[in-house]
């Protein structure tokens, strides 16, 4: 595998200088590389078991099908990208609203709604490949036309925010231990540097998991009667055309998070990886389509991953193939899938309510950096009507096809930006320059600043 993705020493392999950074193509000795992947796959953890604990899909099955599409990403992007694959939050929604599971609901997981969800999985992942494939040979700026910074912070804010309602949902159920929870993500944020300061919602669970057991909520039945090895659970897929409306906007999403993700990794390593666009894309699609076949979420680059990248500056593609390995490993344990499973509903309230919002967050930064004018209405309508729509879960059937807010939303932000954008150049209002009235505190009436 190494010399097929031709990873060479860096340097004596033991030893970094200050300002060295360990390109995609390196390694250092195998040892630090074990450990470095191991930090990769703790990183990508809390976000990752938390999608099927609040889908009631199997942790171990989810798990498995990150390790396989990482390694599959490795080698469709020949070992140029660095990325963990982990379990996308952006499919939370509709998966809800189609199997109408409820962490902590005490209904179980309906199998056929599950396997309905599994064949909207699969649409999305063929969609993403084509667009991916179409990337690779067309270029990625038609993208950057289509979905404009206010367009995708807009898309990546509103799937944040529409699943505030499936947190408060958890966090009633215990309020305690989801306040703790919470309050320790929120501290060890700020209180610790580095890898750890990086990893804390993944602590702040098992402290909530702590006080969960204190507290009675934990029930330790499952973990005794599994066994110590076994394959995951696997599903078969089912499909109904009806539901398409409700994943098929995803894509733009996943489309999303994963440019990003290119064009973080370029700026990280400094090597243009703008080729590889359309590899990712592909990779990810088809790894979200196997997942979907076999009873795993769909998968998305990871933002985690890229902190450990920035802390250790080791971006060695070998990291990433260990990490999967070792997420291969775990999910044959299936007593230690049993385990994630006791996690309580007032700890993944507490996890979540903090996971939704960086989500909506992420968007509201998109706008931020890209310094999008808001004193424009263009922007202004753009982001208004698809935050709404997507908070208040808008929906409608269109013949069998069920839309709701996170599907309009997106639609939205498409169709209003680039029509009022058509029409005020035509009419020529895009013309008018901010005024003391649309921009009060006059930081935006500096000229060049905007980004319409």
């Amino acid at each position: 595998m190494a010399q097929k993705l031709g990873w060479k020493l860096h340097g004596n392999g033991k030893h970094m200088p200050p300002g060295d950074v360990v390109l995609p193509n390196e390694r250092m000795n195998w040892p630090i590389m074990f450990g470095i992947g191991a930090q990769h796959v703790v990183a990508m953890f809390g976000a990752t078991f938390l999608v099927p604990l609040l889908t009631g899909f199997d942790p171990a099955t989810t798990l498995f099908f990150t390790g396989f599409g990482t390694i599959l990403f490795i080698l469709v992007t020949a070992g140029r990208l660095p990325s963990y694959l982990g379990s996308s939050f952006a499919l939370l929604a509709p998966i809800g609203a189609v199997t109408g599971y409820v962490a902590g609901g005490g209904a179980p997981l309906d199998e056929a709604k599950a396997a309905l969800a599994q064949g909207g999985i699969i649409a999305v992942g063929v969609t993403l490949a084509l667009v991916g494939v179409i990337v690779h040979f067309a270029g990625a700026r038609w993208i950057d036309k289509l979905m404009p910074p206010v367009v995708t912070g807009a898309i990546v804010s509103l799937i944040g925010f529409n699943l505030a309602p499936a947190a408060w949902n958890n966090v009633k159920t215990a309020p305690v231990t989801a306040i703790v929870t919470i309050v320790t993500i929120l501290l060890v944020t700020v209180l610790f540097r580095g890898i750890l300061g990086r990893l804390s919602i993944l602590v702040g669970v098992l402290v909530g998991y702590v006080v969960a057991v204190v507290r009675g909520e934990v029930d330790f039945t499952a973990i005794s009667d599994a066994s110590w090895l076994g394959v995951p659970h696997f599903r078969a897929p089912a499909f109904d055309a009806s539901l398409l409306g409700l994943f098929v906007p995803v894509v733009l999403v996943l489309i999303a998070e994963n440019v990003g993700h290119v064009k973080s990794v370029s700026a990280m390593t400094g090597k243009d990886l703008d080729d590889v666009t359309g590899r990712a894309l592909f990779a990810d699609g088809i790894s979200t389509m196997f997942a979907g076949a076999g009873g795993g979420s769909g998968t998305t680059t990871y933002a985690e991953n890229i902190g450990v990248m920035a802390a250790t500056r080791i971006y060695s593609t070998a990291a990433y193939i260990i990490a999967a390995s070792i997420a291969l490993a775990l999910s044959m344990f299936p007593k230690f899938g049993q385990l994630i499973a006791t996690i309580p509903p007032g700890v993944l309230g507490g996890a979540a309510t903090v996971l939704y919002g960086m989500i909506g967050m992420l968007g509201v930064r998109i706008w931020v950096q890209n310094r999008v004018d808001f004193s424009d209405p263009v922007n202004l309508n753009t982001a208004a009507v698809a935050m709404v729509v997507a908070i208040a879960n808008y929906s409608f059937h269109l013949g069998g096809m069920v839309f709701e807010g996170i599907a309009i939303g997106s639609f939205c932000a498409i169709l209003i930006y680039h029509l009022m954008r058509s029409i005020s150049r035509w009419r020529g209002t895009s013309q008018e320059a901010a005024s003391p009235a649309s921009a009060p505190a006059g930081a935006e009436l500096e000229p060049g600043m905007l980004i319409r």
